[in-house]
């Protein structure tokens, strides 16, 4: 399958080499505390914490160096490191330069190592913290009163919206700039296709969504309780849901996040409850798929995934992408004009698609001209600052 010819001439990545952007920023300034962060949450021992305090000084002031020798994946990332090994990290592409960044923060923290932190979330502290905080309880208790107090008809734009507003739980967004974990007050919708998502589901012959997750713990919650409505209520045959197979992006959902979600919601009791033991049966009966492909990890654009995964998400009878860095991945990283249409954007996926996002980056598409003008004269850093909001959906074709 040939995607390439779709997307046209592409404009200018977006780079990290602008002092005050906000890419030129997280490697100044939020990456370094969350380096410090990481340093302080879990035992790791004096080999560990020199690597990650040399990881801390490359970013800011280092190049770029190849990839160890012992790494695993060191074929790959040899390829990916190629044109950028020498150059520092600011001349680089965002995209590029984040996803290499967290390969590096695993293997300083030892994860892949045979030592005693193989295998160790070096977010897995962050992560336990907000799944079990008041936060969560509060968003299952609203579930429950939304299950109980209204029809299955109302519950799908509610949960819709949910798996939204829960974009707003990032933890590499929260944890580096040191504010709670609470969406933000006064967020902004700034292009709302709900309506049209709930339309297509309703008239469309019911088949297999793809739903590629973001974080875990809070805001994987209001995604299961969208999928287990989507199974429930006949609009789906099967769900997959793509996570990542390896800690990454400091919040990113993996295997056992999903697994310690699901229980968090049987151990809550009522229709939370409820939703957690149908979504244990669909695991078992196959109707929900955890998928973890090592593409999920790689410096790529959705577009440069092998060619069996893109030909089988072309089959979906809808693709939901969830997140800022899905988001990035799905339209590409670069500087398109922001009022570029969606389904152009997204013209090299035949399936129709959903983004469900928060943005907390520069790349924004699909928006008219007149609410660009205005959020750049009244709102200055409005695409960075996590108090915009989109669901933005395209049919294929």
């Amino acid at each position: 399958m040939q995607v390439r010819s779709t997307l046209g001439v592409l404009p200018a990545p977006i780079l990290c080499d602008t002092p005050g952007s906000f890419p030129w920023s997280v490697f100044h300034e939020r990456y370094p505390e969350l380096i410090r962060k990481v340093r302080d949450a879990s035992a790791y021992g004096p080999e560990h914490r020199a690597r990650l305090d040399q990881l801390g000084e490359q970013i800011v002031s280092g190049v770029v160096g190849p990839p160890d020798a012992h790494w695993h994946d060191r074929d790959s990332w040899l390829r990916w490191c190629e044109p950028h090994v020498g150059k520092s990290w600011s001349e680089t592409p965002f995209l590029w330069a984040e996803n290499y960044f967290f390969r590096r923060l695993l293997a300083a923290t030892g994860f892949f190592d045979a030592g005693g932190m193989r295998g160790v979330d070096p977010f897995g502290p962050f992560k336990s913290v907000e799944l079990a905080s008041a936060a969560t309880d509060t968003l299952l208790t609203e579930f429950n009163e939304l299950v109980t107090h209204t029809g299955e008809d109302e519950q799908a734009p509610a949960l819709l919206w949910s798996s939204l507003q829960a974009n707003h739980a990032d933890l590499c967004f929260n944890l580096a700039a040191g504010v709670p974990s609470g969406p933000p007050s006064g967020t902004g919708l700034l292009i709302d296709d709900g309506a049209a998502v709930l339309r297509h589901l309703e008239n469309s012959e019911p088949g297999q969504i793809v739903l590629v997750a973001d974080n875990a713990a809070r805001e994987l919650l209001p995604d299961l309780l969208l999928i287990d409505h989507l199974l429930r209520r006949g609009l789906a045959t099967g769900v997959e849901l793509y996570v990542k197979p390896q800690p990454y992006f400091v919040s990113d959902a993996t295997p056992t996040d999903v697994i310690a979600a699901i229980r968090r919601l049987t151990g809550f009791g009522g229709p939370a409850e409820q939703a957690g033991h149908r979504l244990w049966e669909a695991l078992r009966a196959g109707r929900l798929a955890l998928q973890c492909p090592d593409f999920f990890c790689a410096p790529l654009h959705l577009w440069e995934m092998p060619v069996e995964l893109l030909e089988h998400f072309a089959t979906a009878s809808l693709v939901i992408a969830k997140g800022d860095l899905n988001y990035r991945r799905l339209v590409g990283d670069f500087w398109w004009a922001p009022t570029r249409p969606f389904r152009e954007a997204v013209g090299w996926l035949t399936a129709p698609v959903v983004a469900l996002r928060t943005l907390k980056s520069d790349v924004i598409v699909g928006l008219d001209p007149a609410t660009v003008d205005s959020l750049d004269q009244d709102s200055p850093g409005w695409r960075c600052a996590g108090t915009k909001s989109i669901i933005q959906f395209g049919l294929s074709g």
